[in-house]
C-alpha cells in the first residue's frame, strides 16, 4: 500500500464526519439559504487568506532532507495567489458586504482550524501542511462542482457569485494528481506520520466549520464582530 493509499484508508472515519455535516447534507437536498452560502464563503475567505502565508512558512522551515519539496511549495504558492480575492468577489456578487467580511473575524471553528495549521507548521513539522492540502483539495474535488451547480440553481445566482467553487472543482482535480505524486515520494516515516495526523485532525476541524453554518445563523456581517461568533 502506498502512502497516498494509506491517507485514503486511514482517514475514513474522519472524512465521514466531515461529509455528514448538516450543511453538506442540506445542500445535496437543495436546501441552501442565501445567508448560509454567504456564511460559507465568509469562512472560506478567513482560511484561504492564510494559504499562501502558510506555504511560505512551510518553505522557510523545510529541513535539508525535505528540501526536495521546495519546488512543489513554490508551485502551490503560484497557484493559490489571489484566491481569497475571488471569494470576496463572490460575496459581493451575492449582494453581501465583502468589505465587512475582509475586516471581520472568522467563526471560532475556522479560527481553531487555521491556528492548528499554523501551530503544526511552525512548531512541529512543516511537511504536516500537506495533510491540510489533502483534506481541502480532496473535499473540493468531491463536492465543489456538484455543490456549485445546486447552489446556483437553487438561489438563482449569477456565475460571478460561484467563482470560488467552480474554479476549485476544476483546479483541484489536477492538483490532487500532483499531490499524489508528491506523497509517493514522501518516504520518511516521521513525515508520513505528520501528514497523516494533520489530515485526521483537519477533517474534523473542517467538519466543525461546516457544522457551524447550520448551528448558528446570521443575516448580516458586522466588521467588528465577525461572522457566526
Amino acid at each position: 500500500m502506498t502512502f497516498f493509499q494509506r491517507l485514503q484508508s486511514e482517514t475514513t472515519a474522519e472524512r465521514s464526519y466531515l461529509l455528514a455535516a448538516p450543511a453538506i447534507l442540506d445542500c445535496q437536498r437543495a436546501v441552501v439559504p442565501r445567508e448560509r452560502y454567504v456564511a460559507f464563503l465568509t469562512e472560506a475567505y478567513h482560511h484561504v487568506k492564510h494559504t499562501v502565508p502558510l506555504l511560505m512558512a512551510v518553505g522557510s522551515r523545510l529541513r535539508a532532507d525535505q528540501r526536495w519539496l521546495f519546488d512543489a511549495v513554490v508551485e502551490y504558492i503560484d497557484e493559490e495567489q489571489g484566491h481569497d480575492e475571488w471569494i470576496l468577489s463572490d460575496i459581493a456578487a451575492c449582494g453581501a458586504d465583502a468589505d465587512a467580511v475582509r475586516h471581520g473575524a472568522p467563526h471560532r471553528c475556522t479560527e481553531l482550524m487555521v491556528s492548528y495549521a499554523w501551530d503544526s507548521v511552525c512548531r512541529l513539522n512543516p511537511v504536516s501542511f500537506f495533510g491540510m492540502v489533502y483534506v481541502l483539495e480532496g473535499t473540493s474535488v468531491n463536492l465543489a462542482t456538484p455543490m456549485a451547480d445546486i447552489i446556483q440553481q437553487t438561489l438563482g445566482l449569477p456565475p460571478q457569485a460561484m467563482t470560488y467553487l467552480t474554479s476549485h472543482g476544476a483546479l483541484d482535480q489536477s492538483h490532487i494528481g500532483f499531490f499524489e505524486k508528491l506523497m509517493l515520494q514522501l518516504e520518511a516515516p516521521a513525515d508520513q506520520a505528520a501528514v497523516l495526523h494533520m489530515a485526521r485532525r483537519m477533517f474534523v476541524l473542517y467538519g466543525d466549520v461546516f457544522r457551524a453554518l447550520t448551528e448558528q445563523q446570521t443575516t448580516q456581517v458586522q466588521p467588528s464582530a465577525g461572522v457566526l461568533t
